[in-house]
């Protein structure tokens, strides 16, 4: 194990899990995964915990449920690390394994590069940042987000909390996705215009800007080769396959645009949008999939105070 990845893996066992002797630790990753899930499984292990590495085959998409072995085995574990090819972050089984009190990690699309230099950022700075942009979110009745390129997209954020995915995972029952960097919230409501310059989930970096037309809270029309495929990955789940799930603003300054959106979304100042699977960050949407849209120097507003100008945090 190299140095930069042997640093990463110890930060998300020992510093954001806080894994302790006797513990139970359950990894599960993808064959594709395999050499970040066994560093993960070593670093427990070296912790002192039980750790045990659990392989399991790709879900067809992001918010895939997992077989019902590991989906109980979830429950049983006092921590859980998920590095696996789609998120299990919004699926019902790691939703009932955070009631029931098991720590989890997901890393959905982490690779040993990624992890390696984006969990070298300031710990302390992310979760200051995290946690503001949390609070603004949390405070405000409605979010505006704007760009040069044609954005105008209002969420309505009254009677939903929002979440620093600031790397703070040792409390019973915490969940987060790592590496971290982002807060982020499930809108009520949403109405307008996204132009996304950044990337999509499940398609990559787009070649041109991609339109997205939003109305009573759903995806109704994206432009494009990329847009088209968008579209045809959440419509495959029904009506609420195209429900807007989230408005996340990216804290890490190590992240970098790459096409991998458990990167991209984290890059520090750039918002994204997801649709779909809403229930497992406060929404009311259970459906197997979420695939956020990153778009790169927007403008912020929560109540009219400015949160992000032309892609610069001002928190």
């Amino acid at each position: 194990m190299n140095h930069e990845l042997e640093r990463a893996v110890k930060t998300v066992v020992r510093d954001c899990l806080g894994v302790r002797a006797g513990e139970d630790v359950l990894v599960v990753c993808n064959p594709a995964t395999r050499e970040l899930g066994d560093a993960l499984r070593d670093e427990a292990e070296h912790a002192g915990a039980e750790a045990v590495l659990a392989v399991m085959t790709e879900r067809d998409s992001h918010a895939g449920e997992p077989p019902t072995t590991i989906a109980e085995s979830m429950i049983a574990a006092d921590v859980l690390l998920a590095p696996t090819v789609q998120s299990l972050s919004h699926t019902a089984a790691r939703k009932r394994a955070t009631e029931s009190g098991t720590r989890t990690a997901t890393l959905p699309g982490a690779t040993v590069e990624m992890l390696s230099r984006v969990m070298s950022d300031d710990m302390e700075k992310l979760r200051h940042r995290g946690h503001r942009v949390a609070e603004l979110l949390d405070r405000g009745t409605e979010a505006r987000l704007t760009c040069d390129h044609g954005s105008d997209l209002t969420l309505g954020l009254e009677g939903r909390r929002a979440i620093p995915d600031a790397g703070e995972l040792t409390a019973t029952g915490a969940f987060g996705n790592l590496p971290c960097g982002e807060g982020f919230i499930a809108p009520a409501t949403a109405e307008g215009v996204l132009i996304v310059d950044g990337s999509v989930a499940g398609v990559g970096r787009v070649a041109e800007p991609v339109k997205l037309t939003i109305e009573g809270g759903h995806l109704v029309d994206a432009t494009g080769e990329e847009g088209a495929k968008l579209m045809e990955l959440l419509t495959a789940h029904g009506p609420d396959g195209t429900n807007v799930a989230e408005l996340g603003i990216g804290t890490n300054e190590k992240a970098i645009l790459t096409g991998n959106i458990l990167e991209d979304e984290k890059i520090l100042g750039t918002a994204h949008v997801a649709f779909g699977a809403s229930a497992a960050i406060g929404g009311n949407v259970q459906v197997p999939v979420h695939l956020d849209v990153v778009s790169l120097r927007p403008e912020v507003t929560v109540d009219g105070t400015p949160l992000v100008l032309e892609g610069r945090l001002l928190v």
